[in-house]
């Protein structure tokens, strides 16, 4: 039972994230305003191109390091999870 709870949870978790997602998407594709102005004014397009893709892997070590975080945590919370069942006595 308190699997089936974990798993409603977990979608219900997950679509509200896609919603919020889908809300703030259109302003989470533009860059600072600095930035933008710089690239208007430039009719480059391998600097832009480039400018973008430098923009995605400054983006990464964030990323990274809230998985790895977010990892280590829930295999703790697993972990401890696994001890309680075993310290329960059998009925």
């Amino acid at each position: 039972m308190m699997m089936m709870f974990r798993g409603t949870r977990l979608l219900l978790l997950c679509i509200s994230a896609l919603l919020a997602l889908l809300l703030v998407g259109p302003s989470a594709f533009a860059q600072c305003a600095m930035c933008k102005a710089s690239l208007a004014g430039s009719n480059n397009a391998f600097f832009i191109r480039n400018f973008n893709i430098g923009v995605l892997v400054l983006l990464v070590p964030p990323v990274t390091i809230f998985c790895s975080i977010f990892i280590v945590l829930r295999r703790h919370k697993m972990k401890d999870e696994h001890s309680d069942e075993s310290d329960r006595p059998e009925s």
